[in-house]
């Protein structure tokens, strides 16, 4: 048996020495992207909801397009958030950077919060918001890397899925925060005051959430595999340029399996859902609360089904959770708008609940999936930069382009096609990766690490 490091008290290998550093590490992973993901989708919910009158409405007819336009700009920010924090992440270590995204996320946040209307500023207000929102998706782009890294290389080689589906919960819990939130203040501040001032609440409750998350991540050690690296002084000098230099084709693959997920989940997590059913002017019309309701139920669905995904790869590996978790992800995209458009809640929410179950398969198992992918000395760079990629190739623009369909065709039937395509694209970058469930990831085994987990490719 090991010894425990004499730093981080964990064993060379990246098992856990107490039952009480294990749970610190589960919980501080949960809370930390519970309150960046929080963060970033509350803006994706008033897009859908409030910012085309706010911050849109003078610019034209089609400031809902506009509006979602804006959470896609986000996106093409997050390869720099994740260039940055990869090679720091490298050099310096996971946690530093995970404090710094979350000071980045919850500043930018609560600024939004305070921002002046067009009405009042004219066109600084959107201007000033699409920075904001620039700064959000920068500190997305670090944060998701670091909070994977330190549940996965800290978690026991057989329970990889588990502890890697902690920061992956993050992301349906934001959601569910961000939904039920907002949900409250419409009932709070209903009509009118919604749009004065309901819709500040939420974004300056960041302050108090991003005080809890700096406090719990401030009791975490570093990464064992990090602190062996930096023990060692065996950390990459350049390790972005080594990552493209080897294992580009790689990073493209991974990318694509993250696209094919992304694109689906942006349909709420991007505010689509919520726009398309609460437009005044649209079929559906319905109220703001039921509505938000609804997703946040859906969050919890996803929550669950994320979770579940996790502790099933741990037994029937990485690769056949995620071809499962393509098979249901592409029953709840054809079975999503039917029910969306009768206009009725429950099936809303039913429509919203079964495509959650697939998202969970096709996200839980990702966090263990990346990390098994890249050797250690450049893993930081490896899985936030391939997660940065996947999001803009998926995520960035679909709720642009869903907003652009219907307007083109006034039917979401194209946008079913253009989701069941996207799920089709992840399937087919998942079969072409090897299952790598178990490999070993600390920095004795970089040879084994670096070797191609692309199928038909040789792995020497």
């Amino acid at each position: 048996m090991s010894a425990p490091h004499p730093t981080t008290g964990f064993t060379p290998t990246g098992t856990i020495a107490t039952t009480a550093d294990r749970r610190r590490v589960v919980f501080a992973t949960v809370v930390g992207t519970t309150v960046e993901w929080y963060d970033f989708f509350i803006y994706a919910t008033a897009v859908g909801l409030v910012f085309g009158q706010l911050f849109f409405a003078p610019l034209g007819a089609n400031s809902a397009l506009i509006g979602f336009a804006t959470v896609g700009v986000s996106f093409l920010f997050r390869p720099l958030g994740a260039f940055l924090a990869g090679h720091l992440g490298d050099k310096y270590g996971r946690k530093t950077v995970l404090m710094w995204t979350l000071i980045l996320m919850g500043v930018a946040t609560a600024l939004i919060g305070v921002l002046p209307t067009y009405e009042a500023i004219g066109i600084a207000a959107p201007i000033i918001l699409v920075l904001l929102r620039i700064l959000q998706g920068i500190s997305a782009g670090g944060e998701w890397g670091g909070a994977v890294l330190m549940a996965v290389e800290h978690a026991p080689k057989n329970r990889r899925g588990a502890f890697g589906a902690s920061p992956q919960i993050g992301v349906p819990l934001g959601l569910l925060l961000a939904s039920g939130v907002m949900a409250l203040m419409a009932v709070i501040a209903p009509g009118d005051a919604f749009l004065e001032w309901g819709w500040r609440v939420p974004f300056l409750l960041s302050v108090v959430m991003i005080l809890i998350g700096w406090y719990v991540r401030r009791r975490v050690e570093e990464s064992p595999v990090f602190a062996e690296l930096a023990e060692r002084k065996e950390k990459a000098q350049m390790p972005i340029i080594q990552l493209f230099r080897k294992h580009a084709l790689l990073v493209l693959i991974a990318a694509l399996v993250f696209a094919g997920n992304n694109a689906v989940g942006y349909m709420t997590t991007g505010g689509y859902i919520q726009g398309y059913a609460t437009n005044p002017d649209g079929a559906l019309a319905l109220e703001r609360g039921p509505v938000l309701l609804a997703v946040a139920g859906s969050a919890v669905t996803w929550l669950l089904s994320t979770l579940a995904a996790g502790f099933v790869s741990d037994r029937i590996g990485r690769r056949t959770t995620y071809i499962i978790g393509w098979i249901l992800q592409l029953v709840g995209v054809f079975t999503l708008f039917p029910l969306v458009n009768t206009g009725q809640i429950g099936l809303l929410f039913a429509g919203l609940a079964i495509l959650t179950i697939g998202l969970g398969f096709t996200y839980g198992p990702q966090a263990a999936l990346y990390s098994e992918l890249f050797p250690a000395s450049i893993r930081f760079s490896g899985v936030s930069i391939s997660y940065a990629i996947g999001a803009i190739l998926g995520g960035a623009f679909a709720p642009t382009i869903a907003t652009a369909i219907v307007q083109a065709t006034g039917s979401t039937d194209a946008v079913t096609w253009y989701l069941a395509g996207m799920t089709l694209i992840g399937l087919i970058a998942t079969l072409l990766l090897r299952d790598r469930s178990g490999i070993p990831l600390g920095p004795d085994h970089e040879a084994e690490q670096s070797a191609s987990p692309i199928r038909g490719l040789s792995r020497a």
